[in-house]
């Protein structure tokens, strides 16, 4: 089910939250709704189930999270509007989602930037400071990030070089990789990871760029016959919550939550790189055929990453032209 609220419905569920919290007795046991969009076998889901565990643990059992996952709650489009609203108090998303609104929230899916594990961590430990002051101006606060693995194409029948791709219907999640599409040639559709095995099976999609994490997710199997491990970058999620509902809770609570949360963060990077291979050797069991990106490929994805560099920089400004100084010192 997903709830939605008017401005006051939001705001009276905030203040009524923040009362609640404020009125509660000594030993009494306080649950925030916690929505992701992915499902339960997903690592982000598990690594989020990890993290309210032992926020549970440390607080013993004063305060906890109901994790409400595959977007059953909140859909990923609607939740950084659902945090800050109040509508929930924490929340789960893709950064690069939120870039419509301001561009740095896309640093980490600017092809060829960062493709590996140690360069998106780089990336991350120079951007974390921008995206957390953004936050901070919207009434929200930065809990922790955990990447996706390479991004990879997958299609119906065998491609030789992305040109290939020109005129299918290819699926995109954020600006960047509507961008992509358009670049190589392809009508952008956008549809969340829930709604993806269907919209191949209708002939709504014919190709899309994403982890080998989502491909098992959605049994990509099931409707597609190639995977090419492109690695063009490895975007990020964002565990975020509303600031007026944190800094309500005793000081014992928020230090609890951010011990956790750094945890969580640690073995989430740690998790998506243990698993990226794993994911690979698993579509191929399925009947996938997994192929590394072509020489034609990899020279595409350097010329598209060349020219949505360049865009993304002037969209970003100052703090987007820094990042990446500061990244490629």
């Amino acid at each position: 089910m997903n709830f939605r609220f008017t401005k006051n419905e939001a705001a009276a569920l905030a203040l009524a939250t923040g009362l609640t919290l404020a009125a509660l007795p000594a030993g009494a046991q306080t649950k925030w709704d916690f929505p992701t969009p992915y499902p339960d076998g997903n690592y982000h889901t598990q690594n989020v189930r990890e993290f309210a565990a032992e926020v549970e643990k440390a607080t013993g059992g004063k305060f906890g999270f109901t994790v409400h996952s595959n977007a059953s709650l909140v859909k990923m489009p609607e939740m950084k509007r659902a945090v800050q609203s109040g509508q929930v108090s924490i929340g789960e998303v893709l950064i690069s989602v939120l870039a419509n609104e301001d561009a740095m929230f896309g640093f980490e899916s600017v092809p060829g930037l960062a493709p590996s594990y140690a360069e998106a961590m780089k990336l991350h430990k120079l951007a974390q400071p921008y995206i957390a002051a953004r936050l901070e101006k919207q009434g929200m606060m930065y809990l922790y990030s955990v990447v996706w693995p390479p991004q990879g194409i997958y299609t119906k029948k065998p491609i030789t070089a992305l040109a290939d791709l020109k005129g299918t219907k290819f699926r995109s999640y954020n600006p960047a990789t509507a961008r992509f599409a358009q670049l190589v040639g392809a009508v952008s559709t956008t549809i969340q990871v829930p709604e993806v095995p269907q919209a191949f099976r209708t002939g709504v999609l014919d190709a899309m760029i994403t982890s080998g994490s989502t491909g098992i997710d959605t049994q990509a199997w099931d409707y597609l016959s190639h995977y090419y491990d492109t690695q063009a970058f490895l975007p990020q999620n964002l565990v975020f919550v509303n600031k007026t509902a944190f800094d309500k809770l005793p000081a014992d609570i928020q230090a609890a939550v951010k011990d956790a949360a750094a945890k969580a963060e640690a073995r989430g990077w740690k998790k998506s790189e243990e698993l990226n291979e794993q994911y690979k050797k698993t579509l191929a069991e399925k009947g996938i055929k997994v192929a590394p990106a072509t020489d034609a490929m990899k020279a595409e994805i350097k010329a598209i990453g060349e020219t949505m560099a360049k865009e993304w920089a002037e969209k970003a400004g100052a703090d987007g032209a820094k990042l990446v100084s500061d990244f490629r010192k």
